[in-house]
Protein backbone atom coordinates (compact mmCIF):
# COMPACT_ATOMS: atom_id res chain seq x y z
CA UNK A 1 0.00 0.00 0.00
CA UNK A 2 1.33 3.39 -0.99
CA UNK A 3 1.17 5.89 1.84
CA UNK A 4 2.43 9.36 2.58
CA UNK A 5 3.58 10.62 5.92
CA UNK A 6 1.71 12.98 8.14
CA UNK A 7 3.39 16.06 9.48
CA UNK A 8 4.57 16.09 13.05
CA UNK A 9 2.04 17.34 15.60
CA UNK A 10 1.79 21.10 15.70
CA UNK A 11 3.54 21.72 12.38
CA UNK A 12 0.53 22.10 10.12
CA UNK A 13 -1.98 20.30 7.94
CA UNK A 14 -1.46 16.71 6.83
CA UNK A 15 -0.56 15.78 3.29
CA UNK A 16 -2.69 13.56 1.04
CA UNK A 17 -4.31 10.62 2.81
CA UNK A 18 -3.51 6.99 2.09
CA UNK A 19 -6.04 4.83 0.26
CA UNK A 20 -6.86 3.11 3.54
CA UNK A 21 -7.37 5.10 6.71
CA UNK A 22 -6.81 1.98 8.78
CA UNK A 23 -5.94 -1.65 8.17
CA UNK A 24 -5.15 -4.77 10.15
CA UNK A 25 -3.66 -8.07 9.09
CA UNK A 26 -3.81 -11.24 11.17
CA UNK A 27 -4.82 -9.22 14.22
CA UNK A 28 -5.18 -11.36 17.32
CA UNK A 29 -5.70 -10.61 21.02
CA UNK A 30 -5.89 -13.14 23.80
CA UNK A 31 -6.40 -12.74 27.53
CA UNK A 32 -5.10 -15.93 29.06
CA UNK A 33 -7.08 -18.72 27.41
CA UNK A 34 -9.75 -16.33 26.14
CA UNK A 35 -9.50 -15.29 22.49
CA UNK A 36 -11.03 -11.82 22.15
CA UNK A 37 -9.94 -11.13 18.55
CA UNK A 38 -8.81 -13.82 16.13
CA UNK A 39 -7.04 -13.24 12.79
CA UNK A 40 -8.87 -10.03 11.87
CA UNK A 41 -8.07 -8.54 8.46
CA UNK A 42 -9.86 -5.19 8.39
CA UNK A 43 -9.76 -2.46 5.74
CA UNK A 44 -11.18 0.99 6.47
CA UNK A 45 -11.27 2.93 3.16
CA UNK A 46 -10.24 6.55 3.32
CA UNK A 47 -13.30 8.82 3.32
CA UNK A 48 -15.76 6.01 4.09
CA UNK A 49 -18.21 5.62 6.95
CA UNK A 50 -17.55 2.06 8.04
CA UNK A 51 -19.87 0.37 10.47
CA UNK A 52 -18.27 -2.29 12.62
CA UNK A 53 -21.22 -4.49 13.41
CA UNK A 54 -21.47 -7.38 15.81
CA UNK A 55 -23.18 -8.64 18.95
CA UNK A 56 -21.78 -7.77 22.35
CA UNK A 57 -18.59 -9.75 22.92
CA UNK A 58 -17.77 -10.06 19.21
CA UNK A 59 -14.46 -8.18 19.56
CA UNK A 60 -15.47 -4.75 18.23
CA UNK A 61 -14.14 -2.64 21.09
CA UNK A 62 -10.96 -4.70 21.49
CA UNK A 63 -10.23 -4.27 17.78
CA UNK A 64 -10.78 -0.52 18.05
CA UNK A 65 -8.50 -0.27 21.06
CA UNK A 66 -5.74 -2.06 19.15
CA UNK A 67 -6.27 0.25 16.16
CA UNK A 68 -5.74 3.24 18.43
CA UNK A 69 -2.70 1.80 20.17
CA UNK A 70 -4.50 1.50 23.49
CA UNK A 71 -4.01 -2.27 23.62
CA UNK A 72 -0.98 -4.23 22.42
CA UNK A 73 -1.97 -7.01 19.98
CA UNK A 74 -0.95 -10.56 20.80
CA UNK A 75 -0.15 -11.00 17.11
CA UNK A 76 -0.74 -9.28 13.79
CA UNK A 77 -0.18 -5.87 12.22
CA UNK A 78 -2.02 -2.55 12.57
CA UNK A 79 -1.72 0.56 10.40
CA UNK A 80 -3.46 3.83 11.20
CA UNK A 81 -3.35 6.67 8.65
CA UNK A 82 -0.48 4.87 6.93
CA UNK A 83 1.66 4.37 10.04
CA UNK A 84 2.24 1.19 12.08
CA UNK A 85 0.68 1.17 15.52
CA UNK A 86 1.36 1.59 18.35
CA UNK A 87 4.73 2.94 17.21
CA UNK A 88 3.17 5.69 15.10
CA UNK A 89 0.80 6.94 17.78
CA UNK A 90 2.55 10.29 18.31
CA UNK A 91 2.19 11.13 14.61
CA UNK A 92 -1.26 9.72 13.90
CA UNK A 93 -3.38 10.23 17.02
CA UNK A 94 -3.52 14.07 16.83
CA UNK A 95 -5.43 13.55 13.58
CA UNK A 96 -7.83 11.03 15.16
CA UNK A 97 -10.86 11.75 17.30
CA UNK A 98 -12.18 8.80 19.30
CA UNK A 99 -15.01 8.04 21.69
CA UNK A 100 -14.37 4.55 23.07
CA UNK A 101 -16.32 2.76 25.81
CA UNK A 102 -18.07 5.92 26.92
CA UNK A 103 -16.70 9.33 27.84
CA UNK A 104 -14.65 10.05 30.95
CA UNK A 105 -14.64 13.55 32.44
CA UNK A 106 -14.04 15.31 35.75
CA UNK A 107 -17.38 15.20 37.62
CA UNK A 108 -16.96 18.51 39.47
CA UNK A 109 -16.12 20.54 36.37
CA UNK A 110 -18.70 21.87 33.96
CA UNK A 111 -19.06 20.54 30.44
CA UNK A 112 -17.34 23.64 29.08
CA UNK A 113 -14.45 23.39 31.56
CA UNK A 114 -13.94 19.73 30.74
CA UNK A 115 -13.75 20.47 27.04
CA UNK A 116 -11.32 23.34 27.60
CA UNK A 117 -8.99 21.01 29.50
CA UNK A 118 -9.11 18.51 26.64
CA UNK A 119 -8.63 21.22 24.02
CA UNK A 120 -5.57 22.58 25.82
CA UNK A 121 -3.94 19.16 25.47
CA UNK A 122 -4.60 18.90 21.72
CA UNK A 123 -1.22 19.24 19.94
CA UNK A 124 -2.84 20.72 16.81
CA UNK A 125 -5.01 23.23 18.71
CA UNK A 126 -3.83 26.83 18.92
CA UNK A 127 -4.39 28.36 22.35
CA UNK A 128 -6.21 31.31 20.82
CA UNK A 129 -8.73 28.94 19.19
CA UNK A 130 -9.71 26.98 22.30
CA UNK A 131 -12.67 29.10 23.43
CA UNK A 132 -14.31 29.30 20.01
CA UNK A 133 -13.66 25.62 19.24
CA UNK A 134 -15.25 24.56 22.53
CA UNK A 135 -18.30 26.73 21.92
CA UNK A 136 -18.72 25.38 18.40
CA UNK A 137 -18.39 21.75 19.53
CA UNK A 138 -20.96 22.26 22.30
CA UNK A 139 -23.35 23.80 19.81
CA UNK A 140 -22.96 20.94 17.32
CA UNK A 141 -24.04 18.38 19.91
CA UNK A 142 -26.83 20.51 21.42
CA UNK A 143 -25.20 21.22 24.78
CA UNK A 144 -24.82 25.01 24.66
CA UNK A 145 -27.54 25.57 27.26
CA UNK A 146 -26.03 22.99 29.64
CA UNK A 147 -22.39 23.92 29.02
CA UNK A 148 -21.86 25.50 32.44
CA UNK A 149 -23.55 22.75 34.47
CA UNK A 150 -21.35 20.33 36.39
CA UNK A 151 -20.70 17.08 34.58
CA UNK A 152 -21.89 15.01 37.55
CA UNK A 153 -25.39 16.36 36.96
CA UNK A 154 -25.49 15.30 33.30
CA UNK A 155 -27.76 12.52 32.14
CA UNK A 156 -26.29 9.52 30.33
CA UNK A 157 -27.31 11.01 27.00
CA UNK A 158 -25.71 14.38 27.85
CA UNK A 159 -22.48 12.65 28.88
CA UNK A 160 -22.46 10.85 25.54
CA UNK A 161 -23.00 14.16 23.72
CA UNK A 162 -20.11 15.77 25.61
CA UNK A 163 -17.90 12.86 24.62
CA UNK A 164 -18.82 13.45 21.00
CA UNK A 165 -18.09 17.17 21.43
CA UNK A 166 -14.54 16.32 22.53
CA UNK A 167 -14.07 14.48 19.23
CA UNK A 168 -15.33 17.51 17.29
CA UNK A 169 -12.98 20.10 18.81
CA UNK A 170 -10.95 20.32 15.60
CA UNK A 171 -10.99 18.78 12.11
CA UNK A 172 -9.91 15.13 12.10
CA UNK A 173 -8.69 12.74 9.46
CA UNK A 174 -10.39 9.83 11.22
CA UNK A 175 -13.19 9.73 13.77
CA UNK A 176 -13.84 6.54 15.76
CA UNK A 177 -17.15 6.21 17.59
CA UNK A 178 -17.80 3.18 19.80
CA UNK A 179 -21.57 2.79 20.36
CA UNK A 180 -22.17 6.56 19.90
CA UNK A 181 -25.96 6.38 20.37
CA UNK A 182 -25.76 4.63 23.73
CA UNK A 183 -28.12 6.36 26.16
CA UNK A 184 -29.52 8.78 23.58
CA UNK A 185 -33.18 9.42 22.92
CA UNK A 186 -34.51 9.43 19.33
CA UNK A 187 -33.71 13.14 18.92
CA UNK A 188 -30.15 12.57 20.09
CA UNK A 189 -29.80 9.61 17.74
CA UNK A 190 -30.87 11.79 14.81
CA UNK A 191 -28.24 14.37 15.81
CA UNK A 192 -25.54 11.69 15.81
CA UNK A 193 -26.61 10.69 12.32
CA UNK A 194 -26.43 14.33 11.25
CA UNK A 195 -22.93 14.77 12.67
CA UNK A 196 -21.72 11.58 10.97
CA UNK A 197 -23.18 12.82 7.67
CA UNK A 198 -21.41 16.18 8.10
CA UNK A 199 -18.10 14.47 8.82
CA UNK A 200 -18.50 12.25 5.77
CA UNK A 201 -19.36 15.22 3.55
CA UNK A 202 -16.19 16.95 4.77
CA UNK A 203 -14.06 13.97 3.72
CA UNK A 204 -13.44 12.59 7.21
CA UNK A 205 -13.22 8.83 7.57
CA UNK A 206 -15.63 7.58 10.23
CA UNK A 207 -15.48 4.20 11.98
CA UNK A 208 -18.68 3.45 13.90
CA UNK A 209 -19.01 0.46 16.18
CA UNK A 210 -22.54 -0.66 17.00
CA UNK A 211 -24.80 -3.61 17.61
CA UNK A 212 -27.79 -1.61 16.31
CA UNK A 213 -28.43 -2.68 12.73
CA UNK A 214 -30.74 0.23 11.93
CA UNK A 215 -28.05 2.77 12.86
CA UNK A 216 -25.45 1.07 10.67
CA UNK A 217 -27.83 0.86 7.71
CA UNK A 218 -28.85 4.51 8.11
CA UNK A 219 -25.37 6.02 8.38
CA UNK A 220 -22.69 3.81 6.82
CA UNK A 221 -21.25 3.36 3.35
CA UNK A 222 -19.25 0.26 4.30
CA UNK A 223 -19.67 -2.46 6.89
CA UNK A 224 -17.56 -5.08 8.64
CA UNK A 225 -19.38 -7.84 10.49
CA UNK A 226 -17.61 -9.39 13.46
CA UNK A 227 -18.62 -12.68 15.05
CA UNK A 228 -16.77 -14.47 17.85
CA UNK A 229 -13.71 -12.28 17.37
CA UNK A 230 -13.41 -12.71 13.59
CA UNK A 231 -14.51 -10.69 10.56
CA UNK A 232 -17.10 -12.78 8.71
CA UNK A 233 -17.90 -10.20 6.00
CA UNK A 234 -16.82 -6.72 4.95
CA UNK A 235 -17.24 -4.38 2.01
CA UNK A 236 -19.54 -1.73 0.63
CA UNK A 237 -22.91 -1.91 2.36
CA UNK A 238 -24.90 -1.73 -0.88
CA UNK A 239 -22.92 -4.59 -2.43
CA UNK A 240 -23.31 -6.79 0.64
CA UNK A 241 -27.06 -6.20 0.67
CA UNK A 242 -27.22 -7.21 -2.99
CA UNK A 243 -25.15 -10.33 -2.46
CA UNK A 244 -28.05 -12.62 -1.55
CA UNK A 245 -29.98 -14.79 -3.98
CA UNK A 246 -31.28 -12.56 -6.81
CA UNK A 247 -35.00 -11.87 -6.67
CA UNK A 248 -37.69 -9.38 -7.65
CA UNK A 249 -40.59 -7.85 -5.75
CA UNK A 250 -43.57 -7.34 -8.05
CA UNK A 251 -46.54 -5.17 -7.13
CA UNK A 252 -49.73 -6.31 -8.90
CA UNK A 253 -53.44 -6.59 -8.06
CA UNK A 254 -53.64 -9.78 -10.14
CA UNK A 255 -51.84 -12.03 -7.69
CA UNK A 256 -53.32 -15.40 -8.60
CA UNK A 257 -53.06 -14.81 -12.34
CA UNK A 258 -49.44 -13.72 -11.96
CA UNK A 259 -48.51 -16.70 -9.79
CA UNK A 260 -50.11 -19.17 -12.19
CA UNK A 261 -48.41 -17.60 -15.22
CA UNK A 262 -44.98 -17.53 -13.61
CA UNK A 263 -45.21 -21.09 -12.35
CA UNK A 264 -46.43 -22.31 -15.76
CA UNK A 265 -43.19 -20.89 -17.14
CA UNK A 266 -41.04 -22.59 -14.54
CA UNK A 267 -40.39 -19.42 -12.52
CA UNK A 268 -40.49 -19.79 -8.73
CA UNK A 269 -42.73 -17.20 -7.05
CA UNK A 270 -44.80 -16.72 -3.94
CA UNK A 271 -47.05 -14.09 -2.41
CA UNK A 272 -45.71 -11.92 0.45
CA UNK A 273 -46.79 -8.79 2.31
CA UNK A 274 -44.56 -6.69 0.02
CA UNK A 275 -45.93 -8.21 -3.18
CA UNK A 276 -44.95 -11.17 -5.32
CA UNK A 277 -41.52 -12.55 -4.45
CA UNK A 278 -40.00 -13.87 -7.69
CA UNK A 279 -36.71 -15.79 -7.64
CA UNK A 280 -34.33 -15.04 -10.50
CA UNK A 281 -32.73 -18.48 -10.50
CA UNK A 282 -32.55 -19.73 -14.08
CA UNK A 283 -34.38 -16.71 -15.43
CA UNK A 284 -34.04 -12.93 -15.75
CA UNK A 285 -35.95 -9.79 -14.80
CA UNK A 286 -36.95 -8.99 -18.44
CA UNK A 287 -38.38 -12.49 -18.88
CA UNK A 288 -40.40 -12.19 -15.66
CA UNK A 289 -41.89 -8.91 -16.82
CA UNK A 290 -42.60 -10.37 -20.29
CA UNK A 291 -44.44 -13.35 -18.81
CA UNK A 292 -46.57 -11.13 -16.58
CA UNK A 293 -47.48 -8.67 -19.33
CA UNK A 294 -48.34 -11.41 -21.81
CA UNK A 295 -50.56 -13.10 -19.21
CA UNK A 296 -52.64 -9.92 -18.98
CA UNK A 297 -51.64 -9.20 -15.38
CA UNK A 298 -51.56 -5.54 -14.38
CA UNK A 299 -48.04 -4.71 -13.16
CA UNK A 300 -47.69 -1.60 -10.97
CA UNK A 301 -44.05 -1.90 -9.96
CA UNK A 302 -41.06 -4.24 -10.30
CA UNK A 303 -38.00 -3.73 -8.12
CA UNK A 304 -34.97 -5.77 -7.25
CA UNK A 305 -35.18 -7.29 -3.81
CA UNK A 306 -32.37 -6.31 -1.45
CA UNK A 307 -31.30 -8.43 1.47
CA UNK A 308 -32.04 -6.42 4.61
CA UNK A 309 -29.15 -5.85 6.97
CA UNK A 310 -30.99 -7.74 9.69
CA UNK A 311 -31.34 -10.78 7.43
CA UNK A 312 -27.73 -10.55 6.28
CA UNK A 313 -26.50 -10.23 9.86
CA UNK A 314 -28.53 -13.27 10.90
CA UNK A 315 -27.12 -15.30 8.02
CA UNK A 316 -23.55 -14.38 8.94
CA UNK A 317 -23.73 -14.75 12.71
CA UNK A 318 -26.30 -17.44 13.43
CA UNK A 319 -25.23 -20.17 11.06
CA UNK A 320 -22.69 -21.67 13.46
CA UNK A 321 -25.14 -21.86 16.33
CA UNK A 322 -27.94 -23.64 14.48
Amino acid sequence: MTTTSLVEPGVGAAVAAPALAARTRGLRKTYGSTVAVDQVDLDVPDGAVLGMLGPNGSGKTTTIRMLLGLVQPTAGEVELLGHPMPGGAQITLPHVGALVEGPGFHPFLSGRENLRRIASAEPLMATSAIASSVDEALSRVGLSDAADRRYRGYSLGMKQRLGLASVLLLPRRLVVLDEPTNGLDPAGTREIRRVIAELHAAGTTVLVSSHLLAEIEATCTHVAVLHKGSVVAQGELAELLEAGAPALIVSTPDVELSLDSLRDNGIAARSTEDGLFVELIGTSAPKVVKVLVESGAEVHEVRRRRTGLEELFAQLTEGETQ
